[in-house]
């Protein structure tokens, strides 16, 4: 258990909603450090009670500024106590207490009507609250929050046999858990420090209001919990009776914490609140051939999709990153189907591992950013020509060595293959001479040796170029002249 635990046990007295010391949770022995008056966890305790006493006393028109001394003419405690309880003191009691005397008689006007409502105090009588006792008035205030906001009020989902069987503590744990069964929340410090929790409880109350609040960074807890304790705040009527930055302190006590956190089970949104459709980026995904590991080559356009239909609202956003680190907008088009699909395309312009990240409502989603490797681009055997007598219709002879020109700039890269077909339907009789001249040009030279209707293959990276094949109808051989 941590010290945070202790602390509140000490500065409450342990008082027990229906009377006595709350025995059953069990509380570590103090350090000194932390019963030193000016502990951090007695100041924020101070000031969480303190709120808490200001809200109730808003519709009486009344305000305490300090508790150490503001309850000790009886007149704000007995105010506090017609709030809680909706009922008015039978006893009379001293309208201007001047004196000593008077202030004891209007503290024992409002301890004997606690009795009455069967709430027992525990070492505290009038002489503490007059005195300025902290730690006993702070003992008082929290029973009075246990009592009035976690056990009295019945909640909705809460069985009332349940609850009875229950301490305050629990019973407010365990309606919390309820409400965030996918968050591992057993105690009130260190599980609310980031932030995120609250926001989590906010969305759960109020589905919309905090929706991204599992993304949040953990490593910014005031800023979290300002964003979940503001929303909270304006539309669920919670008022903030700790602040952002005293609730993510570790020396938070975690009365103090319970004291806010006891608000919500009440807690009613109110009209036109801005809610927001639930962002799960995670739930994005994105498949097609520009995100695979291999198989992107230079120059060629890379494609991908990315289905946004189980992550809410938003927008995609591509970013694609060379090996030498320079990073390019991808572009993304909208497809307004029913699985809310965006086509993605880029093309990238030099070989090695590039980084895809796809990003929905600025979030990384699912396995982004991507690694791709992109090689060496293969040739476009679109973009090759060939011509030349080896390749006319008609006009080359038997036995005499003919040629053609292939030209492959802007092609790309790719191997130029030749295959000629005779006659008889049989590759490999004739062999083709193939000789880079530079520049992307390939000179082909053949000798066909029979007449008759040849087939002359050209291909490139594995493609027929344009118009191949080529037929070429070979001659007769000239006769020797005499």
């Amino acid at each position: 258990m941590s010290s945070s635990h202790s602390r509140a046990g000490q500065s409450a007295a342990g008082a027990a909603p229906g009377g006595g010391v709350d025995t059953r949770d069990a509380e570590m022995p103090a350090t000194e450090k932390d019963l030193a008056e000016d502990a951090p966890w007695k100041k924020i305790q101070q000031n969480t009670f303190t709120r808490w006493c200001n809200e109730h006393l808003k519709c009486v028109s009344k305000r305490i500024a300090n508790l150490q001394t503001d309850l000790s003419d009886g007149l704000r405690l007995i105010a506090l106590l017609e709030v809680l309880s909706q009922k008015k003191m039978h006893r009379k009691h001293n309208q201007r207490p001047t004196f000593r005397q008077m202030q004891l008689e209007n503290v024992s006007v409002a301890l004997e009507f606690l009795d009455r409502e069967s709430i027992k105090l525990v070492s505290i009588d009038s002489k503490a609250i007059v005195d300025g006792n902290l730690k006993l008035i702070l003992g008082l205030i929290w029973t009075l929050i246990l009592h009035y906001s976690i056990s009295m009020p019945m909640w909705d989902e809460e069985e009332d046999e349940e609850a009875k069987k229950q301490t305050p503590k629990q019973r407010l744990l365990g309606w919390i858990q309820n409400k965030l069964p996918q968050l591992p929340i057993t105690n009130f410090s260190r599980d609310w420090q980031s932030g995120r929790a609250l926001g989590a409880l906010v969305d759960s109350c109020a589905p919309g209001l905090c929706p991204d609040w599992d993304s949040w960074d953990a490593s910014k807890p005031v800023t979290n919990a300002r964003e979940a304790m503001q929303q909270a705040d304006d539309w669920l009527g919670i008022p903030q009776v700790i602040t952002p930055e005293e609730i993510v302190d570790p020396n938070v006590d975690e009365h103090s914490v319970m004291t806010y956190l006891s608000q919500f089970p009440k807690a009613k949104l109110k009209p036109g609140a801005p809610l927001r459709p639930k962002l799960n980026p995670k739930k994005a995904r994105a498949y097609g051939p520009g995100i695979e590991p291999t198989g992107n080559m230079v120059k060629k356009r890379a494609e991908f999709t990315v289905e946004t239909r189980s992550a809410g609202q938003g927008e995609v956003l591509v970013y694609v990153e060379d090996p030498a680190g320079h990073q390019e907008e991808a572009k993304v088009t909208a497809n307004n189907d029913k699985n809310r699909t965006f086509s993605v395309w880029y093309v990238p312009e030099v070989t090695g591992t590039h980084k895809v990240t796809v990003l929905f409502a600025g979030q990384h989603i699912a396995k982004s950013p991507f690694e791709v490797y992109v090689d060496k681009s293969q040739g476009d055997a679109s973009k090759v020509t060939a011509q030349g007598p080896g390749l006319e219709p008609s006009g080359n002879i038997a036995n005499k060595t003919t040629y053609f020109e292939i030209f492959t700039a802007g092609a790309g890269t790719g191997e130029v293959e030749v295959v000629i077909q005779d006659p008889m339907g049989q590759k490999g009789t004739v062999e083709p001479q193939l000789e880079a001249r530079g520049d992307s040009t390939y000179r082909c030279s053949y000798q066909p040796t029979m007449e008759g209707v040849h087939t002359v293959h050209v291909t490139f990276a594995g493609v027929p170029i344009p118009r191949s094949p080529y037929t070429v109808t070979v001659g007769q051989e000239l006769a020797p002249a005499v």
